[in-house]
């Protein structure tokens, strides 16, 4: 428990421009100061040197949202050799007060009431995986309607386009339209018909060059890491399956055993049992996209599972 490590708790609630901050004594958990500063690298100084004065002897950091808004200062105090702990969103009372000087001492009583692994989130390579990883799923998001968008174009198109265009693959379908041109028109509908399609097969293409880009990248910072090489071995693990576990894992310490993880993957089952009947219930929490990376991973191996008939 944090309350028998350490002398003081800074409970931190971070926002897009400025951070609250609460001083409570581990030992009456009281408040003993309070902070509002700026979120920049001269606000996190002040910071520092605010804590230093209210909070001079063994001192604990619990911050909200480390991977986001709290990430600037996170780094900041690790580098200056304080300890960080990464408290999950607080639980707050239905209809109680909030406000970002209350959340702060939410923070820091949260973090005294659990038993709390002094691992700091890590950034460098795993910031780098999760960077490029979120910006491929942005793009193939925006491919995926890009193409939703051409087809519905093609079933309303005037019937000649449609009868080039109609039960070909993808590929062939923008090649065929990038060698239309808005001269061989004879009417406006098929003028701008040609048009709409141009324009969205190369914004197609465009999106599909960057997913060629990012990927080599990812491949690369996958191979980087220490245990990329042994997961990229698995069976239905991939650059990108392997790029998500190592987000979700995070860091040492975050994972304290194999219970953990299938909580933290949402396939955890939850006991719903009632009076005589034991039952238990799938989970619908956790991290989703390392769920559905687990089920990528599944999914060969139940495929090369015999059936077992009669069971």
């Amino acid at each position: 428990m944090l309350a028998e490590q350490f002398d003081y708790v800074i409970g931190g609630d971070p926002d897009r421009d400025t951070i609250d901050l609460a001083v409570l004594d581990t030992a009456g958990a009281g408040v003993r100061a309070h902070l509002s500063e700026v979120a920049d690298a001269a606000g996190y100084a002040r910071m520092l040197a605010w804590a230093r004065k209210h909070a001079a002897g063994l001192r604990v950091w619990a911050l909200e949202g480390t991977g986001n808004y709290g990430a600037g200062l996170a780094s900041f105090l690790v580098e200056a050799g304080e300890d960080v702990v990464e408290i999950d969103r607080v639980k707050r009372a239905r209809r109680g007060q909030k406000n970002d000087r209350i959340d702060a001492v939410r923070a820091a009583r949260e973090a005294l009431s659990r038993e709390i692994q002094l691992h700091p989130r890590q950034r460098g390579l795993r910031e780098a995986l999760r960077v490029v990883l979120t910006t491929r799923h942005a793009v193939l998001v925006s491919r995926t309607k890009a193409i939703n968008e051409l087809k519905a174009l093609i079933v309303t198109a005037p019937e000649h386009l449609r009868t080039m265009l109609r039960g070909c693959s993808l590929s062939t379908q923008l090649t065929r339209i990038e060698h239309l041109h808005t001269g061989q028109a004879s009417t406006l509908e098929h003028r701008m018909t040609i048009l709409a399609l141009c324009s969205v097969t190369a914004r197609i293409r465009f999106l599909t060059e960057q997913v060629d880009q990012l990927d080599p990248q990812l491949t690369q910072l996958v191979q980087t890491h220490p245990a990329g090489p042994t997961l990229l071995s698995e069976p239905g693990v991939g650059p990108v399956v392997a790029a998500q576990l190592l987000i979700s894992y995070s860091h040492p310490g975050r994972v304290r055993n194999e219970s953990a993880f299938a909580a933290l993957a949402g396939v955890s089952p939850l006991e719903a049992s009632s009076g005589q009947r034991t039952r238990h219930r799938l989970n619908r929490g956790g991290d989703r996209a390392l769920n559905r990376a687990l089920h990528t991973v599944d999914v060969p191996s139940v495929a090369r599972t015999p059936p077992v008939w009669g069971q």
